[in-house]
């Protein structure tokens, strides 16, 4: 082992009103958010679900429909079932970003 005394400077414990108060404030936070339960959770997953299906739903059918009216050598489906996954993914980082966004702000506001 090593012959170096070991010198960490211990930091202090907070005294208990302290994190009391803490804990006092992180349950009065949580009480006033109670529209954060697990169910706005699974209805936000859907919700971003949705947000990428439609779009590349919409593509591909749109696709069908004009490779069914003018056909040749390129596959409208597959161009227009890329385009419509990206636009879904793009709409999906606007909601998750938006939200995010949201609960940063909200967060600063309570630490404030």
């Amino acid at each position: 082992m090593s012959d170096e005394p070991k010198t960490k400077a211990l930091k202090p414990k907070p005294a208990l009103s302290q994190e009391v108060g803490a804990k006092a404030a992180r349950k009065l936070r949580a009480r006033r958010h109670v529209t954060r339960t697990v169910w706005f959770g699974l209805g936000m997953m859907g919700l971003i679900g949705w947000s990428v299906a439609i779009p590349t739903l919409l593509g591909a059918a749109l696709g069908l429909w004009l490779d069914r009216r003018y056909p040749g050598g390129r596959s409208w489906t597959l161009a227009l079932l890329v385009a419509g996954l990206a636009v879904g993914c793009l709409n999906a980082w606007h909601w998750v970003a938006k939200e995010d966004k949201a609960m940063r702000d909200e967060q600063e506001d309570d630490d404030e």
